[in-house]
């Protein structure tokens, strides 16, 4: 899959967080990766200030860090994205 940095994109995106345990927020920070995940308080912070691209590229780095799985989601085209998205890899 390709990754495609388009407001819509981000919003299936942001729907996986939804859809999710934790919660996402945009917020302003001097993070050094450009989020903060607050794993015991499930939450995900990314700088608001970042562009759409680094919005996208941050999420896609906490997804993989956190390992989401199929499984984790009911909705199938939720499953469907987060198999699509294991099987994407960055190129920066």
């Amino acid at each position: 899959m390709t990754v495609k940095y388009t407001k819509n994109f981000l919003d299936k995106i942001e729907d996986l967080f939804a859809s999710s345990e934790y919660i996402l927020r945009y917020e302003k920070g001097n993070f050094k990766s450009g989020y903060c995940v607050l794993k015991e308080n499930k939450i995900v912070i990314v700088n608001k200030y970042y562009t759409l691209e680094g919005k996208i590229n941050a999420l896609l780095d906490i997804i993989k860090e956190l390992g989401f799985s199929p499984k984790d989601f009911s909705d199938r085209k939720l499953q469907d994205l987060i198999s699509e998205l294991q099987q994407t890899e960055l190129k920066l």
